[in-house]
């Protein structure tokens, strides 16, 4: 598949700088793009690879353009936010190439006689679909998905091999499942039952399951990465709103609220019950404790550990970052000591201020 940059900045909504009949076949880095592909710059300290990429033409500011010299021998493709601009360009090529299967469902799928298909769904071999769930017009389910009672999957939704959509669970429009996510499983909830308040150490007895009867409602242009478990509520439902970015990985349990626009990398994990608001990003293998309430646009760096509500938006961590081991073991031993220290510093202040 190929393409004219004009004919690229008509669709994109961009201006040419140079030859605008160039064939665009393909995408690739300002490093190691060759003289038919497009490339972007988005961070300033690859400005001096525009000056010797192979590349046909760079995505590219109309500020980082003006600090180019004329020794460049590419064209120029000057749009606002050249990153999401090559995002959306790569999206129209690999549409261009990857035609999605027919319409239809395969002969070893087994579909409930109540369930409703759009007759525009595809429905790939061994797919599972129970009574009365509903499956949208240009909806996508890959092999051995497995679809509960009552689930619905929104319009132009595409579910990957092995993704589980328990009972009842709500996807919306063009959400995006990847192999192996489970949306809906049961929520962690369990009441002890070990003695009583004159007994403490009495550890005879069970943990009694409380059943989990809300559900996972998915707003439209979610995608949710491989192996990434989303629980449904014990009661209310678990809600992640439109446009979430969720990568592979990451627990999700019962009765969290996910705000939109909100990017979660993977290995996170998020105990029930906690709200996150809007335009949030969590680093990766960060871990955020049960009941908690995070605000808009708060950002919460890799491997920390959040334990109170964040209400203001801005930029948390706590965690330690990588240092030599001689360094970390004194600082450990430090850490051991600090209470110690804490309590001779505040004699030695009584002593001064006595004096």
């Amino acid at each position: 598949m190929s393409f004219t940059l004009n004919q690229l900045a008509q669709r994109f909504s961009g201006r040419i700088a140079g030859d605008g009949e160039r064939q665009i076949e393909g995408l690739a880095p300002l490093d190691g793009a060759g003289p038919r592909q497009l490339a972007f710059l988005a961070n300033p300290k690859y400005l001096t690879q525009v000056v010797s990429t192979r590349a046909a033409a760079v995505l590219i500011t109309e500020d980082y353009f003006a600090k180019i010299n004329s020794k460049a021998f590419c064209a120029f493709f000057i749009v606002p936010n050249p990153y999401a601009t090559f995002a959306r360009i790569a999206q129209y090529f690999a549409e261009s190439v990857d035609k999605p299967p027919p319409a239809g469902v395969h002969p070893s799928a087994f579909i409930d006689p109540s369930a409703r298909l759009a007759p525009s769904a595809s429905i790939g071999p061994y797919t599972v679909i129970e009574a009365n769930a509903v499956v949208g017009e240009r909806a996508r389910l890959d092999a051995h998905v497995f679809i509960g009672k009552g689930a619905t999957v929104g319009e132009a939704s595409h579910l990957y091999p092995h993704v589980t959509v328990y009972h009842g669970c709500t996807l919306g429009a063009r959400v995006i499942a990847h192999a192996g996510a489970v949306i809906g499983s049961d929520g962690f909830g369990f009441a002890p039952d070990f003695g009583d308040e004159n007994h403490p150490h009495d550890r005879s007895g069970e943990w009694v399951k409380i059943v989990q009867t809300g559900a996972v409602v998915i707003g439209d242009d979610v995608e949710i990465g491989a192996n990434t478990t989303i629980d449904r509520g014990t009661m209310a439902d678990t809600v992640i709103e439109r446009s979430v970015k969720i990568d592979n990985l990451v627990q999700i349990a019962h009765n969290c609220r996910i705000g939109a626009y909100t990017v979660i990398a993977g290995c996170v994990g998020i105990a029930g019950s906690t709200t996150i608001g809007r335009h949030c990003m969590i680093g990766g293998a960060a871990g955020i404790i049960g009941h908690l309430i995070l605000g808009d646009r708060v950002s919460v760096a890799a491997k920390s550990l959040v334990t109170k509500s964040l209400p203001k938006a801005g930029f948390y961590s706590s965690a330690f970052p990588a240092i030599p081991r001689s360094d970390w073991n004194r600082n450990a031993t430090l850490m051991h000591k600090l209470d110690t220290l804490r309590a001779r510093i505040k004699q030695l202040e009584a002593t001064v201020f006595s004096a």
